[in-house]
């Protein structure tokens, strides 16, 4: 078991493979940290608008209440949001989809001189027609 686990997202929508990449979160952590998009970053590379990051905030809290496990959601502006920046993180969950972000992320951090985090990939949620589930557009 991990001391604290980082996963980040837009979390548009809560589907199957969101919740996934959720519960791995809290079944290998002690704690979390949730980076939630700003709803800017959200919108940066979608056709479409999403829900308000204050909308999406209230829906993981709802939903987070379940694991009875201590927790943090912090808005994120960028891909790597504060896995970054903290020594106290040790593992990152991430589907095979954002797996070269977790990456990218190892990378800065030892730039930064912080110890590697271990990655903790989720295999992807197949919806109709055996596509990856995704909310983005």
């Amino acid at each position: 078991m991990f001391k604290k686990i980082v996963v980040g997202g837009t979390f548009e929508g809560l589907h199957a493979g969101h919740k996934l990449v959720l519960k791995t979160a809290f079944d290998n952590g002690g704690s979390v940290v949730v980076g939630l998009t700003s709803d800017e970053f959200a919108t940066r590379f979608r056709s479409r608008r999403v829900t308000s990051y204050e909308q999406r905030k209230r829906r993981l809290i709802s939903f987070l209440k379940r694991f009875r496990k201590p927790y943090d959601i912090v808005e994120i502006s960028d891909s790597y949001g504060v896995a970054t920046l903290s020594r106290a993180i040790d593992a990152i969950v991430v589907s095979e989809e954002t797996m070269l972000r977790a990456e990218e992320i190892n990378t800065i951090r030892f730039k930064k001189g912080l110890p590697k985090i271990v990655m903790i990939v989720v295999p992807l949620v197949l919806g109709k027609g055996g596509r990856p589930l995704s909310s983005g557009g």
